[in-house]
């Protein structure tokens, strides 16, 4: 690849950095707001839809774990869909990546600093989240090992305070809160399926920072499923706990389930550990955006989707250094001012859109390459058009719109910059 003769990325993510940036990208708003709808429209039974949505993240993830196992650059889906679809499938998933990514980017570190001032009430909420976001870029800009180790901490921090409570809780579960286990049937457990498999969408980041991770053919496809396993389990602990604890209808009632939970529990300085957990869960989701998003711009500017300055590469800290610092900016705008609505809105689009891609791309691949088969792309691929059906016509068109968005920013970039000397 190209890096403006600069030297290229550094390979210097092992097995357990991978690992910590899947984490660090799943766990986040899914556990400790997302299990507290899944239990409104499904009651206790939302335990049956967090398997199933497991399971069909797991297809997912090792159509992933295929790809990038062949074909390590930055980029993940959008690259595949580039070399084994067309390039209208690749734009399509660098794009809608890129602007869900930077929309969803100011929500977490607006959610960052609502909790964190629960902690330290210093400044403002908001003060807290800008600091945030200007903090997360520079360790970004100062390489990927920094950005690696920092993850691990903020992602180990937040797996024990979530492991604390669920040691905590289990003492205290009450077998009657799962009755009636399901009281609105099967459409109450496939809504939640549909609600929580997004909630496990983190995973390709680690494909996405594929140039950076060593040994990729063994790395990533063995980092990716130990991060789904262990949210799966993870997930579910929590959340057994969680319902035992204070019931569905109380998990459904509150904005911060797990916050709840706590306060329903005597564990020593419970209260406090969960909101530290909640404060780090959103950090690391902020954090592997930032990494994401600009290696994501990094893929784009090689091929002329983006202006060709995003490819340049650092010459003394190999990171994609443009790319992290207009990530930041745009995040800290939107964290400012707040995001557009109907962006917002259209991620379970932009979800469903990727990883369909993501399994065409793998089915595409020559057979020699299929390390999983054709099953597992092809249930992938089920599972993705099965959830779209539940999406509700202004998101699909909410998306619709932002491809064509983004296909007349493309045209309009190809033209400046296709023939140009890089």
């Amino acid at each position: 690849m190209n890096d403006n003769n600069n030297k290229g990325l550094l390979r210097t993510l092992t097995l357990k950095d991978a690992v910590g940036v899947g984490l660090g990208a799943i766990i986040g708003a899914g556990i400790f707001v997302v299990t507290g709808i899944a239990a409104g429209v499904s009651g206790p039974a939302f335990l049956i839809g967090l398997i199933v949505a497991g399971i069909i993240a797991a297809f997912n993830g090792l159509s992933s774990a295929q790809l990038a196992a062949i074909y390590p650059d930055s980029g993940g889906t959008y690259e595949y869909g580039y070399k084994l679809i067309s390039p209208v499938f690749g734009f399509s998933a660098g794009w809608m990546f890129l602007i869900s990514k930077l929309a969803a980017g100011g929500v977490v570190a607006i959610g960052f600093g609502s909790y964190f001032y629960q902690l330290v009430p210093i400044g403002s909420p908001l003060t807290l989240s800008i600091i945030a976001v200007v903090f997360l870029t520079i360790i970004n800009f100062f390489g990927i090992k920094k950005a690696g180790m920092l993850n691990l901490v903020i992602v180990t921090v937040t797996l024990f305070s979530l492991l604390y409570l669920v040691f905590s809780g289990v003492p205290k579960v009450n077998p009657d809160n799962f009755k009636p286990f399901a009281p609105f049937g099967i459409s109450g457990i496939a809504e939640a399926a549909a609600l929580l498999f997004f909630a496990f969408t983190g995973y390709a980041r680690i494909a996405t920072l594929a140039e950076e991770v060593a040994e990729p053919k063994k790395t990533i496809p063995k980092a990716i499923i130990i991060t789904i396993i262990t949210s799966i389990v993870l997930y579910a602990a929590v959340s057994i706990v969680a319902i035992g604890v204070i019931g569905a209808e109380n998990m459904a009632d509150s904005k911060s389930p797990l916050q709840m939970v706590a306060k329903s529990l005597t564990t020593p300085a419970i209260n406090t550990v969960i909101t530290i957990g909640a404060s780090t869960a959103m950090l690391g989701v902020l954090l592997s955006q930032i990494l994401g998003i600009s290696r994501m711009m990094l893929a784009m500017g090689r091929r002329h989707d983006l202006p060709p300055i995003f490819q340049t590469i650092h010459y003394r800290y190999r990171v994609p250094h443009l790319g992290i610092v207009v990530t930041g900016l745009i995040i800290l705008l939107l964290t400012i001012f707040g995001t557009f609505e109907f962006v917002v809105r259209a991620a379970t689009f932009t979800i469903l859109l990727y990883y369909s891609i993501t399994n065409i791309a793998a089915l595409k691949q020559p057979r020699k390459e299929q390390i999983y088969g054709r099953i597992i792309p092809i249930c992938g691929l089920i599972g993705c058009l099965t959830m779209s059906v539940s999406l509700p016509f202004n998101v699909i068109i909410s998306g619709i719109g932002l491809l064509i968005i983004g296909f007349m920013i493309r045209f309009l970039f190809h033209k400046i910059y296709d023939g140009r000397e890089l």
